[in-house]
């Protein structure tokens, strides 16, 4: 048994989700038939679908009814259930016929009874279909068809949908019965099988790159001037910013205690050590730190935090390099010669590496040649068929010539008809301008007659006005009553444990403020000997900064020296053969491109300077035929003008 309820529900769905203005109707029935290909049958699945196109296809049609319907009873009925009249409505308009009225039944009872009511009611009413419905269904198609075809039709159903409207109060008036709850029966339930694994997506097609664009010329944009000095001027000023920052970064914690503690000597005397230790061993201590480790030497103004981090990280690498050292005073291994092994390795990959990397580039070179030359070879064709395309469109240009002289003709004969019809319209033009003045007099009239029936309304709104102004003012006139003096002492008697009089809440809150100032005094007696103490041990800090940061400058100063003095890894890239060679294709490759390029210039050249000397040539000839018709049609219509007025000259007269 078919549920109408459920395809009618399933119906306004598809009719919410459809968007006019992104989808095709056939791709919404498409893929909506297969989204309920399994949800119901063939039967159901076709008039399911045939409601959801119909309804798209004649929305104007049914938008009539349906938003007639909601201006009467909107407030009776939701929004929301607007496409669920269209569907009732269309069912009643192009499907009554085929279905039958049991069937339009059993669909309209499915539904709910009291908004089917009032909207078959509305709908079927003899007095709408035959005056306004008629007339807005005409502006949207011919008159006798939707005469024909939708409104005879419904006025013949009328008799038996009365019945059915009759059933329907019935149900209205009777109520709805209250069902007996159905008994929970067990339902069975259907094996957890495992589900096979869906299919995995195909591959996707690969995105077509676009072509590199070629980079701007640098004669076409050059920066001013104004520009560059800015910018030297904005370089000094950073300068001078970073160097009033370092001086203040020293100088933040000069008025501390001069003293060195106790502590820090300690320290200082054990970096003295280490550098003494670090001459001693100098290629061991060197070889531990990175190749291209750089001390930055720009002023950096240091916070608290970051001072004591780099103190616990130079503290803990000092320690490291003292427990080094003693392994290595009481006999340990030497791992110099290992060291200088691994530096050489390290630089023969760096010179194979290099070799790579210019290998690389020289291919990438040649095949950017090789894309240059394909390319000038496609402009080379590209011009040929343009020359072609623009040897049909001279032939296109001559034939619009052709049929424009032809039009000029046409509009010859139509000027002189306008000329002829001119002398009979003077007539005309002077009752026009009679009856003008007459709607204008009437008007005038009504006019003055609105103004002054206005003018009296609003004196007598101003006189009722002045007299609530009036009254008002007299009642604000009226002395009011004084109220009894606030006395400081007196409680308020709403007897509560707490109560108190204001005079001393003053005093009990005087109070707790001294309370709360001696307390702050202290808080901030000890916050100031804490701050004393911290800026003491970042004093300390800082001295032990400066001292490793020295040693480090110096060590990066000899790893430096050392690098300058070694042979060049770019040097025996030039004894390569294989990069040779590369380099000499390079070389033909651009040789050839420039040769190609310089021919098609100057074929380019010589087809422009042809194609403009031709091009200049046809307009000079087709300004001249045009200046001829010209000069023919303005004698042609001085002739006509005044035949014109020799003829209209005995009837003014």
């Amino acid at each position: 048994m078919t549920n109408y309820k459920e395809l009618l529900q399933e119906a306004t769905t598809l009719l919410d989700a459809f968007q006019p203005n992104e989808q095709c109707v056939e791709t919404f029935t498409e893929n909506a038939s297969k989204s309920l290909e399994n949800k119901y049958d063939t039967e159901d699945r076709s008039f399911l679908l045939d409601l959801v196109s119909g309804c798209i296809e004649q929305k104007k049609v049914l938008d009539v009814v349906v938003g007639t319907f909601y201006d009467h009873h909107g407030k009776l009925v939701l929004k929301a259930d607007h496409n669920r009249f269209s569907v009732i409505c269309y069912i009643a308009v192009f499907l009554l016929e085929d279905i039958g009225l049991k069937r339009f039944s059993k669909i309209i009872k499915s539904q709910d009874t009291s908004k089917m009511h009032k909207f078959l009611s509305f709908l079927f009413s003899v007095h709408n279909l035959s005056t306004w419905i008629q007339g807005e269904w005409s502006q949207i198609y011919d008159d006798a068809y939707v005469e024909h075809n939708w409104i005879l039709p419904l006025l013949r159903w009328r008799p038996q949908v009365d019945e059915l409207l009759e059933q329907l109060s019935r149900r209205i008036s009777s109520g709805s019965v209250p069902k007996k709850a159905l008994a929970n029966h067990t339902q069975p339930k259907e094996f957890a099988l495992t589900k096979p694994k869906p299919r995995p997506l195909p591959v996707p097609e690969p995105i077509p790159t676009q072509q590199k664009h070629q980079p701007v010329k640098p004669n076409i944009f050059k920066p001013p001037k104004e520009q560059q000095i800015l910018e030297e001027l904005r370089q000094k000023n950073r300068q001078k910013a970073q160097r009033v920052l370092y001086e203040a970064n020293m100088q933040q914690f000069k008025c501390a205690k001069p003293q060195r503690s106790e502590r820090t000597e300690k320290v200082i005397s054990q970096i003295k050590e280490a550098q003494e230790a670090q001459l001693k061993f100098d290629a061991v201590f060197t070889s531990g730190t990175p190749a291209t480790h750089k001390v930055n030497s720009l002023p950096i103004r240091l916070n608290s935090t970051t001072i004591l981090r780099e103190g616990a990280f130079y503290n803990k690498q000092l320690e490291q390099e003292l427990h080094r050292l003693e392994c290595v005073a009481e006999g340990g291994s030497e791992p110099s010669g290992f060291l200088r092994w691994q530096q050489q390795m390290r630089e023969r990959d760096e010179r194979e590496q290099l070799a790579a990397l210019q290998q690389r580039h020289l291919e990438g070179q040649i095949s950017h040649e090789e894309a240059a030359l394909a390319r000038t070879r496609i402009t080379q064709r590209n011009q040929q068929r343009a020359q072609l395309k623009k040897e049909e469109t001279a032939e296109l240009m001559r034939q619009y010539a052709a049929k424009r002289l032809q039009e000029q003709e046409g509009m010859k004969e139509l000027v002189q008809q306008v000329a002829d019809s001119h002398s009979n319209s003077r007539l005309a033009r002077a009752q026009l301008h009679t009856f003008k003045q007459s709607v204008v007099r009437e008007v005038c009239e009504q006019s003055r007659e609105l103004l002054a029936r206005a003018l009296e309304e609003a004196q007598e709104e101003m006189s009722r006005k002045l007299e609530l102004i009036r009254q008002i003012r007299a009642i604000e006139s009226i002395p009011r009553p004084q109220h009894k003096l606030l006395d400081d002492t007196e409680m308020a008697g709403h007897a509560l444990l707490c109560e108190m009089s204001l005079a001393e809440l003053r005093e009990r809150l005087c109070v707790l403020r001294v309370a709360e100032r001696r307390h702050l005094e202290e808080r901030k007696r000890r916050v100031q000997q804490e701050k004393q103490s911290r800026e003491q041990l970042l004093l300390e800090q800082m001295d032990n900064i400066a001292t490793c940061r020295t040693a480090m400058e110096q060590a990066a100063a000899r790893r430096q020296a050392e690098r300058v003095c070694g042979v060049s890894a770019r040097e025996h890239l030039q004894e390569d053969e294989k990069l040779q060679a590369l380099r000499h294709t390079l070389q033909e490759k651009q040789q050839q491109r420039s040769q190609l390029t310089h021919t098609l210039t100057h074929t380019h050249t010589h087809t422009l300077q042809t194609q403009r000397n031709t091009h200049t040539h046809r307009l000079k000839q087709w300004d001249q035929r045009k200046k001829a018709l010209e000069e023919q049609q303005w004698e042609e219509l001085e002739k006509s003008l005044q035949m014109t007025i020799q003829q209209g000259t005995p009837h003014t007269s």
